[in-house]
């Protein structure tokens, strides 16, 4: 049973590549579809997507997803309460030296070339996030292979309320991040971009494990692998992030709506922050717990293996 579990999505795919064949009749080519050429591949693409999930239906209506949690800012820090008054002849107890407040520059991955990798269709910027998190903390590769692979299992994880369109939402990358190695990833969505970067530099800190940006609206993914800031936020509360380190799978590709994508490992001030990392809003349908809020996938869990 289970060896025939594990081929019917292969033979579905299989069918849905023969419907979508008798559908184009061969008036696009193959050529031109390999190509790319007037935008074919790309449509072409969409169309084996819409074909596959007719041909398999919907997931499960009870499949367990990883939630979306509303972070909301911490509370004021209080002043401290004043140190009562010695008695006559006692000492105070020293107090520690205090941590001094300079600014930080941290990162988690060394090379951020070697564990880049290109989302193959302009649809799979989150696989390819997810590929570039796994090959950060040493669980994947940077293959073409492997991307088409991990991309291929979006059924496993696909439910209508992560994603309106039956595709890669947060909780279906959290669940495949957990499959191939690296467990804890949570969803966390904030009022304000401040809050939203701060308590990933932190985790990314506590961690030493990348975390993920929806940007673009909702539309794409950031892996976010280090930070700069005013002071350590491990230390100081109100510390402020200044800027991030960021893969983008979208390299070195150029979209008309958000310009030219940077090489792995740029580091991405306060103002292209503000101009990518936007709150959550879809086309396809209404989020109540994600739409206006910015949305991260933070790490919990320590690093599995040592960044390259």
């Amino acid at each position: 049973m289970t060896a025939l579990r594990r081929r019917r999505p292969s033979l579905r795919r299989a069918v849905a590549l023969v419907l979508v064949l008798l559908v184009l009749g061969g008036a696009l080519g193959a050529g031109m579809v390999n190509a790319n050429a007037y935008g074919l591949g790309d449509k072409f693409d969409r169309l084996v997507a819409k074909v596959e999930r007719f041909v398999m239906g919907p997931p499960p209506a009870d499949r367990a997803t990883v939630p979306t949690v509303t972070i909301t800012p911490p509370p004021p820090t209080l002043s401290p309460t004043p140190a009562p008054s010695l008695a006559l002849g006692a000492s105070a107890t020293p107090s520690p030296t205090p941590v001094p407040r300079v600014p930080v520059d941290v990162t988690v991955v060394k090379d951020p070339e070697a564990v880049f990798a290109h989302e193959i269709r302009k649809d799979w910027c989150a696989p390819a996030g997810i590929q570039m998190t796994l090959a950060s903390l040493g669980l994947a590769d940077t293959s073409d292979a492997f991307q088409q692979k991990l991309a291929g299992r979006i059924h496993e994880w696909e439910t209508y309320a992560d994603s309106h369109n039956y595709e890669w939402g947060p909780s279906a990358m959290a669940s495949a991040l957990a499959a191939y190695g690296a467990p804890g990833y949570v969803i966390h969505a904030y009022d304000s971009r401040g809050l939203a970067m701060r308590d990933a530099a932190i985790a990314i800190s506590q961690t030493r494990s990348p975390a993920l940006l929806l940007a673009w609206r909702g539309a794409h993914t950031w892996v976010m692998t280090g930070y700069r800031a005013d002071a350590d936020p491990l230390v100081f509360p109100d510390a402020n992030i200044t800027g991030t380190y960021i893969l983008d799978p979208w390299y070195p590709w150029k979209s008309t709506i958000w310009g030219q994508s940077d090489p792995p490992g740029t580091f991405q001030d306060l103002a292209e922050m503000k101009r990518n990392f936007l709150p959550w809003k879809r086309p396809e349908g209404t989020y109540p717990d994600r739409d206006g809020k910015f949305i991260v996938l933070i790490p919990t869990l320590p690093a599995p293996n040592a960044s390259r």
